[in-house]
C-alpha cells in the first residue's frame, strides 16, 4: 500500500550567528500509512517539531524530499499547535470557522463548525472568547478547528504539554476516540515516552541533533493500552535506552 506521506533523506540546516550551517536534521527516511497513529519522539532539542512542519508543509527550506500519497495535497493537512493559537478577538465559533475561510465550505460553513462544536462538547460555548476557557478547553478548540477542513492528515506539535496530568490523560483519550470515528492520520510530536506508548501504532525515535532517525518501534499494545502491564515497561525501557543522554 502507498503511503500517505513519505520522506527521502531530507535534511535540514539553520545558519549560527556567524553565518555557519547548523544540522537540525539529517538523512530522515520515514513512511506513514493511511489511518496511522505515528508518534516522533526523541530528547528536547532534537529537531522534532523542525521535523513536523517540514512534513506537514510549514517548514519549506530543507534538502531531500516529501512526498504526499496519490490525491493527497496541502487542502487535506491540518495542524494543531502546542500553545493552542487561538485569536484572542475571535469567539470560539470564529476561531473554529477560520480554518474554512477561503476553502470549499462557505456554503456549509455554518453546519461545519456546529458539528465540530457539538462533537468536542463545546456548542454551548460557541460565543465564548478564548480568555474565559480553560487550557483544555481551548485546546479542543483547536482540534476542532483542525478537524472542521475534514483533512485526511493531522499533524499535532505536543498537544498537551501545556495542560495539568489530569486534563492532558482526558484529551489523550478524546483524541483517540476522534482518530477511530474519522480515520484519519495523525501525527503527532512528542517528548514524553509514556504518552507515544499510548497513543501510538508506531514511534519514531530520534537522536539528539543533529535528529537522525534511530529507530521506529511497531507498538503491538492492544487498545485500550494498560500503562502498567509488562509489555508497556518493556517498550519503555526500550525506548529510553535509545534516547537518555
Amino acid at each position: 500500500m502507498e503511503p500517505i506521506i513519505e520522506l527521502k533523506k531530507v535534511s535540514k540546516f539553520f545558519a549560527d550567528q556567524l553565518g555557519e550551517k547548523l544540522a537540525v536534521l539529517r538523512d530522515i527516511n520515514l513512511a506513514v500509512a493511511a489511518g496511522e497513529f505515528f508518534v516522533i519522539l526523541g530528547p528536547s532539542g532534537s529537531g522534532k517539531s523542525t521535523l513536523l512542519r517540514v512534513m506537514s508543509g510549514l517548514e519549506k527550506s530543507f534538502q531531500g524530499e516529501v512526498r504526499l500519497g496519490e490525491g493527497i495535497g496541502q487542502s487535506d493537512i491540518n495542524f494543531v499547535f502546542q500553545q493552542f493559537a487561538l485569536l484572542s478577538w475571535l469567539t470560539v465559533y470564529q476561531n473554529v470557522e477560520l480554518g474554512l475561510v477561503g476553502r470549499r465550505f462557505s456554503l456549509k460553513r455554518h453546519q461545519k463548525v456546529m458539528n465540530e462544536l457539538k462533537f468536542l462538547g463545546l456548542e454551548k460555548f460557541a460565543a465564548v472568547y478564548p480568555k474565559e476557557l480553560s487550557g483544555g478547553m481551548k485546546q479542543r478548540v483547536g482540534i476542532a478547528r483542525a478537524l472542521a477542513t475534514d483533512p485526511k492528515i493531522i499533524f499535532m506539535d505536543e498537544p498537551f504539554s501545556e495542560l495539568d496530568s489530569f486534563t492532558a490523560e482526558e484529551l489523550r483519550q478524546e483524541l483517540l476516540q476522534i482518530w477511530q470515528a474519522k480515520k484519519l492520520t495523525i501525527i503527532m510530536v512528542t517528548h514524553l515516552i509514556e504518552e507515544a506508548l499510548e497513543l501510538a501504532d508506531r514511534v519514531a525515535v530520534l537522536t539528539p541533533r543533529p535528529a537522525r532517525l534511530e529507530k521506529v518501534i511497531v507498538n503491538h499494545l492492544p487498545r485500550p493500552r494498560q500503562e502498567r502491564s509488562e509489555e508497556f515497561y518493556r517498550l519503555e525501557d526500550e525506548i529510553y535506552e535509545i534516547i537518555k543522554p
